[in-house]
């Protein structure tokens, strides 16, 4: 689990880095780009703006009106985001400003206002571009402004109009610097980054999340897949299969993984198959005539036991009916007292049982058919702890149900298979005198089904393990007969199934129930 997560960890860190990196860039590039097109968009609006004023004053300008130029232009200047505007010639004196303290002082030529064209080496630019007449500056007070120069050049109406003289020869008679604030524009422009910055941000959370899903979807569970399969691989689970659908490249590779398992199991079954062969053929010389020889015994036993229970059923049968006959009148008494009359009705049902378990080993020791119909061997076994699971030798047992709920339906008696399930529960139990665990599995295998009842009682020693079912034998003296193992036995050995036992002493018991999926008896 901690590669797994380690995978994923760095696969989406270095994702997620990748990702801050590329968005943090497109930021800073797009805000940067933004407050360059704001700056240049204000240096034109500036320009323009310069542009009206001369415009606007060029007849006052043209018949020297002083006084009617200064009073236009301080109301241009005073309209919102305009920080002043300012006539001054080319030694740099100041004639006009909306500033009223800087009248008549004089710009050197390293000013703000006339660098652009008084460089280092040379004379005076003529002629300046828009952006290079455009500065920025910020004041006292840390607000920021845009400065635009505007030259006012000698046109032939200036020196050839009768109201002032301009001499021919003059190129420039004045420069116009209006200067306008940028904080409007560059809130919008921290606005625009704010903005951005947030809704990169989002973009960003829901850009991992997403490939967080789809690294886990389509990534890490395919490989937790495979890694299970390994898992289960070097367990030595060869019947593992890796679960991928997906039609991409960790599809094939779960399909050459399965394929491989599929190889590798056919080459453990040729190489126990070749490795069997040699002492094949006498293990089943032995084990047939261990067959017959057990088989013969058994018969021989049931045979015994067949003529006992007949002998005996009728002694047993008769008080029998007379303890149900009586009891059942006895029941019926109007004036019974009605805790006497439950009694009386305990004692019918358990004479009923009785009976029952009587005709049950009648059948037996005749060697009766089954009465077969089909049923799914849970709720059989589910009916048989219902029977002892009550009962007090089951007080401090505690009893686990591993069943397969696919289970296919089997042919089978089912009072039969009950009563073989009730003598295994209670001999457990019986083993189990200081409590313990008896659990039940079921499970399908190749044509048959099987049922394994464990306890963690005393054990069987193995000395009298082969025993078990001999009829009459048994190991708990006054607490039984020695025929419920040898009734079992018969009973699945009639449904074509066998019985198998394991213990070890001081550990447990198990049984296995093997029954076939068809049988035809």
């Amino acid at each position: 689990m901690k590669i797994r997560l380690s995978l994923l960890v760095r696969f989406m860190a270095v994702i997620g880095a990748v990702l801050l990196i590329t968005m943090l860039v497109f930021v800073i590039v797009n805000v940067r780009l933004q407050r360059e097109i704001t700056l240049e968009n204000s240096l034109h609006d500036a320009d323009y703006l310069s542009e009206a004023i001369l415009r606007s004053t060029y007849y006052q300008m043209l018949t020297d009106d002083r006084e009617m130029l200064y009073k236009m232009i301080e109301e241009v200047g005073a309209m919102d985001g305009i920080r002043r505007i300012r006539l001054f010639n080319k030694d740099g004196v100041v004639t006009f400003s909306t500033d009223k303290a800087e009248l008549g002082t004089v710009l050197g030529l390293s000013a703000e206002g006339c660098s652009f064209c008084h460089v280092e080496t040379g004379p005076p630019l003529s002629f300046a571009t828009t952006a290079a007449r455009g500065r920025t500056f910020v004041d006292d007070r840390g607000e920021t402004f845009l400065g635009v120069t505007k030259p006012i050049y000698n046109e032939p109406s200036c020196y050839t109009g009768s109201c002032h003289y301009h001499p021919p020869d003059r190129e420039l008679n004045g420069i116009l610097d209006v200067q306008l604030s940028l904080q409007s524009r560059l809130h919008q422009v921290d606005v625009f980054r704010n903005y951005f910055i947030v809704l990169t941000c989002v973009l960003l959370v829901l850009l991992f999340l997403a490939l967080l899903l789809l690294t886990k979807r389509f990534i890490i569970t395919p490989v937790q897949a495979l890694l299970e399969h390994q898992r289960r691989l070097s367990l030595g689970d060869l019947d593992a299969q890796a679960q991928i659908s997906a039609s991409d490249e960790l599809g094939e590779l779960a399909q050459g993984a399965n394929e491989m398992t599929r190889h590798l199991r056919q080459s453990q079954e040729e190489i126990r198959r070749w490795a069997a062969t040699l002492e094949n053929k006498v293990e089943q010389r032995t084990r047939q005539i261990r067959e017959m020889q057990g088989s013969l015994a058994r018969s021989e036993r049931l045979a015994a036991l067949g003529k006992l229970v007949a002998g005996i059923a009728h002694e047993i049968n008769n008080p029998l009916t007379g303890i149900l006959m009586f009891s059942s009148m006895a029941a019926e008494t109007p004036e019974l007292d009605p805790q006497v009359r439950e009694d009386l009705q305990t004692i019918t049902r358990e004479t009923q049982r009785c009976a029952g378990i009587v005709r049950g080993l009648l059948d037996f020791g005749r060697e009766s058919i089954p009465q077969k119909n089909f049923c799914n061997i849970n709720g059989v076994v589910d009916k048989a702890l219902a029977l002892v699971e009550h009962q007090a030798l089951f007080q401090d047992i505690v009893i686990y149900r591993n069943y397969c709920e696919e289970l296919p339906e089997l042919e089978v008696d089912p009072n039969q298979l009950e009563q073989v399930f009730v003598n295994m529960f209670i001999n457990a139990a019986q083993a189990m005198s200081q409590g313990g665990t008896l659990t039940i599995d079921t499970w399908e295998e190749a044509d048959e089904v099987l049922i394994r009842i464990c306890d963690s009682g005393s054990g069987i020693p193995q000395d009298i393990l082969e025993r078990i079912f001999d009829p009459f034998f048994t190991t708990k003296e006054d607490q039984g007969t020695g025929l419920g193992l040898s009734v079992s036995y018969g009973i699945v050995e009639n449904h074509g199934g066998r019985i198998e036992v394991r213990s070890t002493e001081g550990e447990g018991t198990c049984f296995t129930i093997s029954l076939p999926k068809e049988y035809q008896s």
